[in-house]
C-alpha cells in the first residue's frame, strides 16, 4: 500500500474527492459504531463515486488495538473487486486529507512545523504537510521521551528535514506556522497562548464526543474552522462540541467548501475525523495500479 500510494498521489485523490462531495458525483454516509460490553467496538462507514463504491469496517479494543478492512466494488455493475487490509490506506489517506486542508488553509511562509503525538497517525500527517509545503524544521513532542526521540530520527531519515525532539508541548508549538495535534488524549494537548496570529492547525486525533486536543479558548479564536463532514463532527468532535456554542457552528464549513487562505493573520482549524469517501479514492486508486 505504501509503495502504490504515494503521498502526493494521495493529496490529489483528496482534492478530486471533495471537489466531487461538493458537485454531488460522489456520496458519503457518516460512521457508525456498535460498542461491545468486553470494550470492542465495531465502526463502518460508507461511501461511493461514479466509478467506485464501498466500505471500511474496522474493530477497536482499548487493549489490543485495530484492525481495518476496505471492500471495494466496482460501480457501474455492483461488481466486487477488491478486499484490502486497510491500516497503512487510513494511514495514507488522513495524512493526505490533512495535506489537502494545509494546501488550502496554511500560510506559504511557514518556518516550522509542530506534531503532539507520535503514534500511529502522527508520520503521515508530517509526510501529507511536507507534501503541500516546504518549512525549514519540524519539532515533535509526545508523553514518551523514547518515542518521540525515534519519531524525530525516523522522520530525518524519511523526509531529509531538519526534525527535532522537544522537551515539552509548549516548545514544539509556539511559533509553528502548523500545528499538528495527533494523539488519543481526552483533555487538551495544546495552550490556547502558545498559538500565536496565522497558524494552521490540523486536529486529528480524539474522535469521540467526550474527547478533545485543544481548549474551548483556542477553538473559539479559530476562523475558519472546516470539517470533513459536519454531520460526523456533530456526532464526534469533542473539539468543537465542548469548543463552541450552538450559535458559533455557523462558522463551520466543510472542506469541499473550503476557501484558500487569504488573511495570512488568521488561526485557522481543520478537525479530522475522515470519510469514507477518502478511502474509496484511496483504494480505487490502489486496485487500478494493481489491475
Amino acid at each position: 500500500m505504501r509503495r502504490l500510494l504515494p503521498m502526493a498521489d494521495a493529496v490529489g485523490l483528496m482534492r478530486v474527492a471533495f471537489q466531487e462531495l461538493q458537485t454531488g458525483e460522489a456520496v458519503n454516509h457518516p460512521r457508525r459504531r456498535i460498542g461491545l460490553p468486553s470494550g470492542s467496538t465495531l465502526h463502518y462507514m460508507a461511501a461511493g463515486d461514479a466509478r467506485y463504491f464501498g466500505t471500511k469496517v474496522y474493530s477497536t479494543h482499548p487493549k489490543y488495538g485495530a484492525n481495518f478492512w476496505f471492500l471495494l466494488f466496482r460501480t457501474a455493475d455492483a461488481k466486487p473487486l477488491a478486499i484490502f487490509e486497510a491500516n497503512a490506506l487510513g494511514q495514507i489517506r488522513t495524512g493526505a486529507a490533512s495535506g489537502y486542508a494545509t494546501d488550502l488553509m496554511a500560510r506559504h511562509d511557514v518556518d516550522d512545523v509542530a506534531v503532539i503525538g507520535s503514534g500511529f497517525q502522527a508520520r503521515t500527517q508530517v509526510e501529507a504537510v511536507l507534501a503541500v509545503r516546504s518549512p525549514r524544521r519540524v519539532r515533535v513532542w509526545s508523553r514518551s521521551e523514547e518515542r518521540r526521540k525515534a519519531f524525530a530520527r525516523e522522520c530525518r531519515d524519511m523526509f531529509g528535514i531538519e526534525v527535532l525532539a522537544t522537551a515539552t508541548a509548549e516548545e514544539s508549538v509556539r511559533a509553528a506556522g502548523i500545528v499538528i495535534t495527533a494523539t488519543n488524549a481526552k483533555d487538551p494537548v495544546v495552550e490556547d497562548a502558545w498559538i500565536g496570529p496565522g497558524t494552521h492547525i490540523n486536529a486529528m486525533g480524539s474522535n469521540q464526543a467526550t474527547r478533545r486536543e485543544l481548549p474551548s479558548e483556542l477553538v473559539r479564536r479559530c476562523n475558519p474552522i472546516a470539517v470533513d463532514s459536519i454531520d460526523t463532527a456533530r456526532m464526534e468532535s469533542g473539539d468543537l462540541l465542548m469548543g463552541l456554542g450552538e450559535s458559533d457552528w455557523c462558522r463551520v464549513i466543510e472542506l469541499k467548501e473550503a476557501p484558500k487562505r487569504t488573511d495570512q493573520e488568521c488561526i485557522s482549524l481543520f478537525k479530522s475525523h475522515g470519510l469514507a469517501i477518502e478511502d474509496v479514492a484511496a483504494a480505487g486508486f490502489v486496485y487500478e495500479r494493481l489491475s
